[in-house]
């Protein structure tokens, strides 16, 4: 085989190559997706989605409402716990003890029970017959002077009580406001227990006046009982024969001698 026909045939498989290639080339190209990239829309799937996140979202919801009644919750109890930033006792503990040392000072006649039985039975009981003229003059002249004491001491609570009112306005006007503005059970409960404080320390005035008043009172009837035993006593003496009254000669006009 000689050079020329390898050269021929060379020839006719190109230009047959070149015919076979020009449809290809004149034709669109198709290009073809795979199916495993292929996306797919699912309604039921994506509604299940929807419904779950919902459920979620409210899920999520509740536990913050809960945890905000929770908080709320704890910030109450803090205020029912919390004390009442304002206290009375002191105040009204000063004017217990005022209306106290008034009545520690009683004059003659104490507030004590053995005291008193000591000086009734000295002094008011039974007017002794045997005492003398000038001791039932002492004894009477000191029964005046405890009734009298009575009588000063009666006012001296009754001032003490009346300078109280100041303090005890003051005392309740501050209360009410607290007990106004409280802001939790715990305070409410403790202005309302120094208002029953303040009232039990009015009640204690009143009782101090009352006392002093009973004990004045006491004191001038026991000496007006004692004045009339003791004059019962001198009428008897200056009508005992003998040693009272004695009868005598009574001249009341100048007979004339100079």
């Amino acid at each position: 085989m000689t050079l020329r026909p390898l050269r021929t045939r060379f020839r006719v498989a190109l230009v047959a190559a070149s015919i076979l290639s020009v449809p290809l080339a004149l034709s669109p190209i198709m290009v073809t997706t795979p199916a495993y990239a292929i996306t797919v829309f699912d309604p039921w799937n994506y509604s299940q989605n929807i419904l779950t996140a919902a459920r979620t979202l409210q899920s999520i919801t509740q536990q913050v409402t809960q945890l905000q009644n929770e908080a709320q919750m704890l910030i109450n109890q803090a205020r029912n716990l919390a004390s009442l930033p304002y206290s009375s006792l002191q105040q009204l503990q000063q004017s217990v003890q005022r209306t106290q040392q008034l009545l520690q000072q009683a004059q003659n006649v104490a507030y004590d029970v053995q005291q008193i039985d000591q000086m009734f039975s000295q002094k008011y009981a039974n007017i002794s017959m045997s005492a003398s003229d000038s001791q039932l003059v002492s004894d009477a002249r000191s029964r005046w002077q405890n009734t009298v004491g009575g009588l000063q001491d009666a006012m001296t609570v009754q001032a003490g009580v009346v300078g109280n009112i100041d303090t005890n306005r003051a005392q309740m006007s501050a209360l009410v406001g607290s007990s106004q503005s409280a802001t939790g059970a715990l305070q409410a409960t403790q202005a309302g227990n120094q208002l029953l404080a303040l009232q039990a320390q009015q009640l204690a005035d009143l009782t101090a006046v009352v006392a002093a008043n009973g004990r004045a009172q006491a004191l001038t009837e026991a000496e007006r009982a004692a004045a009339a035993e003791q004059g019962r006593e001198q009428r008897r003496r200056f009508l005992t024969p003998g040693t009272g009254y004695q009868p005598g000669n009574a001249q009341m006009f100048n007979n004339g001698n100079n």
